[in-house]
């Protein structure tokens, strides 16, 4: 027995059967449609002719996205890093002030 059943999608008017866990169905039902979306986006400017280059263009899009999310997201995280370093230094001193006055 398999633990994949299989989905059907439409994206720009054709369907497409896609084999899926059933836990993962609803999101690749909202992935589809998102990416239904963002072809049709590219196809109604009227500038990308051809299926196969509207999903050419939805993906290196959709990949350009995710590429600046994930290095803003490392940017954030590289920041937090260095404010928890800088408190970590000043709680160091406090202690170390601390101690020194304890004496």
């Amino acid at each position: 027995m398999s633990d994949s059943s299989t989905v059907n999608v439409r994206i720009l008017d054709r369907e497409f059967r896609v084999s899926c866990p059933p836990e993962e169905q609803q999101h690749l039902i909202e992935s589809a449609e998102f990416l239904d979306a963002r072809m049709r986006e590219i196809r109604d400017t009227g500038r990308v002719i051809g299926v196969d280059r509207i999903a050419m263009m939805a993906a290196l899009n959709l990949t350009s996205e995710l590429l600046s999310h994930e290095n803003n997201t490392q940017e954030a995280n590289h920041s937090t890093e260095q404010a928890i370093g800088r408190m970590n230094n000043k709680l160091e001193r406090c202690l170390h002030e601390t101690e020194s006055l304890d004496l």
